[in-house]
């Protein structure tokens, strides 16, 4: 008994913890927009070195490849193992158009990103029938097919040799480089639009119609929602996003190959998602900040990091399932200002308690 009470003081005291941060975040929502502003316009004066610029960009990439995923997983409730997949096809089209074909980077951009969907589409077709861990399995299979085929298909993709010589996009005669910081500036823009557009599909009918999908999908199709419907048009915008962020990835090395995209990629960008918060947009930039930061600042302990890293997933799936800053995704809804008034005059409080994790 007592060893059962000393476990749940000490699930409650990070519980408190980790929610006292996610109202610091909310509280100053607006101050960290600003200040994401400022670095998008002062970046090129700010004199960052090139290994910083390398992380920011880094950050800003896995922050929007999580918002990707999270459309599938934290919207809909579908679990994907294989997102890699998605990742190289955006990748290797975008430069494959670029190199072979001559096509400029913007157009070439937008091809990757609907051709990617357009596989979304078809792989979404199995989870109509599948859910759970047998559509996880379906998708790590694709993410390995994928990786066979830039492999074997050497007249395309060049097998292990990979994509090379792979152009430096401009806009307006300026060229975007990691050394002018314009690839940083792209990157940094690229994850404020799709934010947006995350919390603006998340609050419309369509996000409704997914969350309650996510909730129970019986219910959902009970109320009249098309289940069929929304569950592939999660699965064709994920892989349009993802298919966008493995657009930018391939302008920002010289060459991509296969094992840039493989099944180790996928769970970095699910890691991404399950820390961050499942359903949030500020849960993905967090979780890509920690997750690349974290090997940085562990540097010292050399192998034992990723053990660390490893402890740190594992405490927060036990402690926190919903992520580091998932609690107010939970809640049912925001109360209005009339409402907060009206608590705030019977002496209630304006934010109602935390949500209790499954495991309590």
């Amino acid at each position: 008994m007592k060893m059962n009470s000393t476990k749940s003081s000490e699930r409650k005291a990070s519980n408190r913890i980790l929610t006292s941060f996610e109202s610091f975040c909310y509280k100053f929502r607006y101050i960290f927009a600003i200040l994401y502003v400022v670095l998008v316009f002062l970046t090129p004066y700010m004199g960052i070195s090139l290994v910083n610029v390398q992380l920011l960009m880094l950050i800003g990439l896995y922050a929007v490849l999580g918002m990707g995923l999270n459309v599938l997983i934290g919207y809909t409730g579908q679990v994907s193992l294989g997102h890699a997949g998605f990742y190289a096809i955006g990748a290797y089209t975008c430069a494959l158009l670029m190199t072979r074909l001559g096509v400029n980077f913007w157009p070439a951009l937008l091809i990757a990103g609907a051709f990617t969907a357009f596989i979304g589409f078809l792989l979404g077709l199995p989870s109509l029938r599948l859910s759970g861990s047998y559509l996880s399995i379906v998708t790590l299979g694709f993410c390995e097919i994928v990786n066979m085929i830039l492999k074997q298909w050497e007249a395309v993709t060049n097998g292990n040799y990979g994509v090379r010589g792979i152009p430096k996009p401009s806009i307006f005669g300026y060229e975007l480089t990691m050394f002018n910081g314009g690839l940083l500036i792209f990157v940094l823009l690229l994850m404020g639009i799709t934010g947006v557009a995350c919390l603006a599909m998340r609050n419309s009918n369509t996000g409704r119609a997914w969350r309650a999908i996510k909730d129970d999908e019986l219910a959902a199709g009970m109320m009249g929602i098309h289940t069929s419907r929304y569950k592939i048009m999660s699965f064709v915008v994920s892989a349009f996003i993802t298919g966008i962020a493995g657009g930018f990835y391939c302008i920002t090395r010289d060459y991509i190959e296969p094992n840039n995209f493989v099944f180790n990629t996928s769970i970095l960008i699910l890691s991404v998602v399950i820390v961050g918060g499942l359903g949030t947009v500020r849960g993905m930039i967090f979780g890509a900040a920690l997750l690349q930061l974290f090997p940085q600042w562990f540097r010292f302990l050399n192998e034992w990091r990723f053990v660390v890293y490893g402890l740190l997933l594992v405490l927060m799936m036990l402690f926190r399932p919903q992520g580091a800053l998932g609690w107010r995704s939970t809640q049912p809804f925001h109360l209005s200002k009339a409402a907060k008034k009206l608590m705030a005059a019977k002496g209630e409080p304006e934010d109602p308690a935390p949500a209790p994790t499954v495991s309590e």
